[in-house]
């Protein structure tokens, strides 16, 4: 009878051991594949336990999807609705790493660069390549007047509180915390160095500030000639006189690709159009660089209220205080504009 109990507990242990080690195996045992050609999982916004499991497998992610499941259930992971996220994960990990690192929401932070678009779905656009909010959406809401005002914007203004640069924030942002990220990095940008003091010095806010370097921004491609750009302009602000502003008439005309300014261009009715309207547009006809905001905000102190292309020096410009000197700047080069076309015609 004795041996017969011991065999019993024997066998019980045996059993019991095997059921032990099989448990832990699905719980400890290397479930990632050792490796990986994606070690970025995304799981959506309102993704269901079923859609996490189907990404996982379909990226060959994990191995097993029957043993992640019943330790998803162990770790109490499943939820009707899962936590989104980008997850960046490991090669060879266990359910136990894989599901904790999940369940925790320690997620895998993205940069989003922002470069210069002339349009707010240009914005839209690029944002959405980084996160998860689509572009349509975030139009909506850039178009969305009672939301923006709160934050003191308008559908003209909107693109001053965008400034390029690369921040870093989490993939599954939607579009209102996009939005609300822009106002915290528009606050913080025009906080430091001295900025806004240096606006108030000028007799300009900041949404003017960004609004006269979003035109030296599509007017100079030489970073060294943009203090003295936004000094130019900025002079004729003084005293009253049009900008006459060739990007203003670009997008006044949406003609973004126009390499040379026309009379169309120049002619065509719009509060935009520098051309025809004195002072600055009603708001920003482009994201602007730091730099260029910069440049206004330390501009450079001169007299010169003319500026024509340096045919010597293309890219570069020459700078005159009068009218007199400017014709004849104009002069050489439209007679180097004339040349160089018909050396284009000439050839073969």
């Amino acid at each position: 009878m004795r041996k017969k109990m011991l065999w019993g507990i024997l066998i019980v242990g045996v059993i019991g051991g095997v059921f032990a080690y099989h448990k832990y195996t699905k719980i400890m045992a290397p479930n990632v594949p050792d490796t990986l050609e994606n070690n970025m999982v995304y799981i959506p916004t309102n993704s269901s336990f079923s859609d996490v499991v189907e990404a996982l497998y379909t990226n060959y992610q994990i191995i097993d999807t029957v043993s992640f499941r019943e330790v998803s259930e162990m770790m109490k992971y499943k939820k009707s609705i899962m936590r989104a996220g980008r997850y960046k994960i490991t090669p060879s990990w266990s359910n136990r790493a894989l599901i904790g690192h999940l369940r925790a929401g320690n997620q895998e932070p993205i940069k989003l660069v922002l470069t210069h678009g002339w349009l707010l779905e240009d914005v839209a656009e690029k944002a959405a390549q980084f996160i998860e909010a689509d572009s349509t959406d975030l139009v909506q809401l850039f178009y969305n007047e009672d939301y923006i005002k709160k934050s003191g914007y308008t559908t003209e203004t909107l693109m001053s509180l965008f400034i390029p640069n690369t921040y870093e924030l989490y993939w599954n942002t939607d579009e209102r915390a996009f939005f609300e990220r822009m106002v915290t990095e528009h606050e913080r940008f025009w906080n430091t160095n001295d900025r806004l003091s240096k606006a108030e010095k000028l007799g300009m806010t900041p949404t003017e500030v960004y609004t006269l370097a979003s035109i030296v921004e599509r007017e100079i491609s030489k970073d060294s000639e943009k203090k003295r750009v936004a000094g130019l302009y900025l002079n004729r602000i003084k005293i009253g006189m049009k900008l006459d502003a060739d990007p203003t008439a670009k997008f006044a005309t949406r003609d973004f690709k126009a390499t040379r300014i026309l009379y169309k261009h120049i002619r065509f009715e719009s509060p935009y159009n520098t051309y025809l309207h004195k002072g600055l547009p009603p708001g920003p006809i482009s994201m602007a660089s730091i730099k260029s905001i910069d440049a206004v905000l330390d501009s450079e102190k001169h007299n010169f209220y003319y500026m024509c292309v340096d045919p010597d020096k293309p890219g570069y410009h020459l700078f005159a205080e009068s009218i007199t000197e400017h014709n004849r700047n104009a002069r050489r080069y439209h007679r180097w504009l004339d040349n160089l076309e018909k050396r284009k015609k000439q050839q073969p």
